[in-house]
């Protein structure tokens, strides 16, 4: 593999692993003659994760930066992909259930033409209520969303650092990582990897994070489908409630002119509701369609993986001076 790798740990209230981990991991990479440098982000903990950070950092290898309070994964995640320096970007829980060893495999598995590689945990090692939300969680999400895989939530990834580079996540998006990334145009597979017993601590995870990551499927959705074309969504709604109230309305129409009383009626009212939410739909769709077009939201170098050029084509790099500085009525 040529480059080198940054490894991003997030940890909360993690300090027992870390010790544990980190020397672990360096001592594993440094086996495999990987270039790297760990970049452990301190989401906020409240226990002395600050205090072994310190002692890591004795090593230039192993930096840190630490988050003003508990933000979350997604928030951890961001901030460290803000910092990273390899060509490569490796995620890894500090949980010390992602097993070292099976890092070089992943970063192999990059060499074959992937952007992106999930460590699928085959065997789970964790509570028995975990694991099935987990399944439950895996294969809806893979359902709505038509990406294959079987353990998007998998701690343990590794990808190129274009990648991380077009990653925005916020909530619960680190959980859909694979998604974003497929929908970016990225090649995105898994390899089933070894997962270990917890050492210390215990887990973060509970019932309000898996509701939230339920939620965060349709914001997902929404940011992989339509957020180039707001109107086939909202329009889409607009002309369902369209048809709907049309027909109620045509079927009042009908009664009316055979004489029959229709005023009472709760269809009409249900009809009328219909055509304005119809209106509303499609009028939120254009308006959004504005937005895009305004915000430039195509962005298309961000689409682009290499450039081509011919040799001797003659291709020139516009450069754009700088204006010049502006003068005030003391300097003329």
């Amino acid at each position: 593999m040529k480059g080198s790798v940054t490894v991003v740990m997030p940890a909360l209230n993690e300090a027992e692993n870390l010790a544990e981990i980190v020397p672990e991991l360096c001592s594993v990479l440094v086996s495999e003659g990987v270039s790297f440098d760990v970049l452990i982000v301190d989401d906020g903990s409240t226990d002395h994760t600050a205090a072994v950070l310190n002692q890591l950092a004795t090593d230039p290898r192993i930096r840190g930066i630490r988050l003003r309070r508990n933000f979350g994964k997604s928030a951890a995640l961001q901030a460290g992909f803000a910092q990273t320096m390899g060509s490569y970007v490796l995620l890894m829980d500090a949980d010390g259930q992602d097993d070292p060893t099976e890092v070089a495999r992943l970063l192999n598995k990059l060499d074959e033409g992937f952007d992106l590689v999930t460590g699928s945990r085959r065997t789970r090692r964790d509570r028995f209520v975990k694991r099935i939300t987990s399944r439950l969680f895996n294969t809806v999400t893979k359902l709505f969303t038509g990406v294959p895989g079987t353990d998007f939530n998998s701690g343990l990834k590794a990808m190129r650092k274009e990648v991380a580079d077009q990653l925005n996540l916020y909530g619960e998006l680190h959980r859909y990582i694979p998604v974003l990334a497929h929908w970016s145009g990225f090649r995105v597979t898994e390899l089933p990897v070894n997962h270990r017993l917890r050492r210390h601590g215990t887990t973060k995870f509970g019932s309000a994070r898996f509701w939230r990551g339920f939620l965060d499927l349709l914001t997902v959705q929404f940011l992989t489908r339509f957020t180039a074309r707001p109107l086939h969504l909202f329009g889409g709604l607009g002309i369902i409630f369209s048809l709907a109230g049309a027909g109620l309305l045509g079927w009042m129409l009908v009664l009316w002119v055979t004489g029959q009383p229709v005023g009472n009626r709760p269809a009409l009212l249900t009809g009328v509701l219909l055509s304005v939410l119809a209106v509303q739909f499609v009028s939120l769709g254009l308006i959004g369609e504005l937005i895009v077009h305004a915000s430039g939201r195509s962005d298309a170098d961000r689409l682009v993986q290499d450039r081509v050029l011919p040799e001797g084509s003659g291709y020139v790099t516009a450069v754009v001076p700088e204006p010049a500085p502006r003068t005030s009525d003391s300097d003329r």
